[in-house]
């Protein structure tokens, strides 16, 4: 799903005229070796202990509850230092750390990451043609234009299929038509990234869910299920399920001294500026700290980060509604925000921008 399905030009405009004071990477990371939970057990540590500043918490709390938040986690190296939960769950049951809820199309990062897994086995292989994998005519283009397309162009949002359709999450070969070849269009289109996970499943001959839990879950004590809903296939899982997938990836595909994903050159090409449309955009992952972004919902190219206030180091997954998950290296935290729409209008890009604010008056 596209989290900006709504957004104007004018409100992606207001997001870079924020007051752009993007926080200092910092060096407190390294000093301290990551700590990873098992099944049954999550350390803590108290914000105190680091030094934060416990007196802008409330604030940080206040705005998250006001703008329809039901969980939020911040890891440093692992541990949790914050964890708050509030409102009620798709059940209409109090939201806990039970709970689960959707990813929206933060999701599409952890596809990224299954799909570098499918490679390393050599199930597949990205630079290949989409066709390999599901079949000439998946699409309506000439054969030739098909051919164009790899699954890299699906992982980058290059694929060059038309966007001004009726439903950019439709599948279906009808959905999908030609406007420019292959790599020389970027543009937030979902029909083609959902095609990854019937790729995946093609290649490895089981269910993605099968794959997604074989592969990573039973590593990272992970416990969520992708649940069909319209053409989109989403991920459901509890807020400290997507701060475990999170961890991972601080710790660049391993989980403690198991490696999940060994591939070490996918993995920076997936955490790094893929192509040169759209610099804030690896693999199905959003970069921030670039001199410029495109946004779902536009074909413009604005000069600004995607996160101004956020370190610039930071790397994120973003879905519908301010379906959050930030790794920031340089500060070895993880954040994870899950919720609602944000009351007042707010796009969660300009939400995003907001929180992180909000964050900075707490750990600077």
């Amino acid at each position: 799903m596209e989290f900006l399905k709504k957004t104007s030009i004018l409100l992606l405009v207001s997001l870079f005229l924020f007051n752009c004071s993007g926080s200092d990477e910092g060096n407190s990371n390294q000093t301290e070796s990551l700590y990873f939970p098992t099944q049954t057990e999550w350390q803590t540590q108290t914000p105190e202990s680091l030094g934060w500043n416990t007196t802008q918490l409330q604030p940080l709390y206040d705005y998250l509850s006001n703008n329809n938040t039901r969980a939020f986690i911040i890891l440093k190296n692992g541990k949790i230092v914050l964890e708050k939960y509030w409102g009620n769950n798709h059940l209409n049951q109090p939201f806990t750390q039970s709970s689960s809820w959707y990813w929206a199309s933060a999701g599409k990062s952890l596809t990224a990451f299954l799909v570098g897994i499918a490679q390393q086995e050599n199930l597949l292989n990205i630079n290949n043609k989409t066709s390999q994998y599901l079949g000439t005519s998946w699409s309506s283009l000439p054969l030739a234009k098909e051919n164009l397309i790899t699954l890299k162009h699906q992982l980058t949002m290059t694929t060059g299929l038309e966007y001004s359709v009726a439903d950019l999450d439709c599948t279906l070969p009808s959905c999908l038509t030609y406007r420019a070849d292959a790599g020389t269009q970027w543009y937030y289109h979902n029909g083609p990234y959902t095609l990854l996970e019937k790729v995946v499943a093609n290649a490895s001959g089981i269910t993605y869910n099968q794959f997604t839990d074989s592969r990573l879950e039973t590593t990272t004590g992970m416990s969520g299920t992708w649940i069909a809903s319209g053409y989109n296939n989403v991920y459901w899982s509890t807020a400290r399920d997507m701060a475990r997938f999170g961890l991972l990836i601080q710790n660049k595909g391993k989980w403690s001294n198991t490696t999940v994903l060994s591939d070490a050159t996918y993995f920076t090409n997936m955490t790094n500026t893929s192509q040169n449309l759209n610099l804030s955009y690896g693999y199905l992952w959003w970069l921030n700290g670039k001199s410029s972004a495109m946004f779902p919902s536009s074909s413009v190219v604005f000069p600004t980060s995607i996160t101004p206030n956020a370190p610039t180091d930071m790397i994120s997954a973003l879905g519908k509604n301010g379906q959050f998950l930030d790794i920031v290296p340089s500060k070895g935290l993880v954040i994870v925000r899950m919720g609602e729409e944000p009351s007042g209008s707010l796009v969660p890009t300009v939400m995003h921008n907001e929180m992180w604010q909000k964050i900075n008056l707490v750990i600077n």
